[in-house]
């Protein structure tokens, strides 16, 4: 199946020519319906928030990480405030915490170098286990692991611990 993701020349924050070789159907239906709330929510960029806010609306195994205490309700709460205040202060600004190595850009431009690099971290997490498609958690793991990302900042305020969730997560 082909990537909807549309590709291009390269540019800081691209996306990886290969998408659709490194990530499963399931990963790639998550990063469209991040492109989508990007775009309908006005912002120049593909962010970690997006990212995470598909994520844990189309991947019953993300939210399977959460556990049944309600963290991952409390993550969407925020995550829906975004689009209606909440991330106004982030509209017109580029996510680029520095915390994760920029990605060598490759593809599309549109993502912010944070939310890339979550991606570039799923793939290369995923090639660690022999070569398979990257999976929702292994972005989720991508995204924990910048402390910096807008991602983590969502997180913190709905009471989850991102150092503690990508401990979790290497253990998956």
């Amino acid at each position: 199946m082909r990537c909807p993701v549309p590709r291009g020349s390269g540019s800081p924050g691209a996306v990886p020519v290969d998408l659709d070789t490194r990530i499963t159907v399931e990963l790639s239906s998550v990063v469209a319906g991040a492109r989508r709330r990007a775009h309908r929510d006005g912002d120049g960029q593909l962010d970690t928030a997006h990212l995470l806010h598909s994520l844990l609306e189309s991947d019953p195994e993300v939210r399977a990480v959460f556990g049944d205490g309600g963290q991952a309700a409390r993550v969407l709460g925020y995550l829906v405030q975004r689009s209606i205040g909440y991330g106004l202060r982030w509209h017109g600004t580029v996510e680029d915490s520095g915390a994760v190595p920029r990605v060598t850009p490759t593809g599309r431009g549109g993502w912010s170098p944070a939310a890339a690099a979550a991606l570039e971290h799923a793939q290369a997490r995923a090639s660690g286990d022999g070569a398979r498609p990257a999976h929702g958690v292994d972005l989720l793991a991508g995204l924990a692991a910048d402390p910096e990302c807008r991602a983590v900042e969502v997180l913190a305020r709905a009471g989850v611990d991102a150092e503690e969730l990508a401990g979790r997560l290497a253990e998956v």
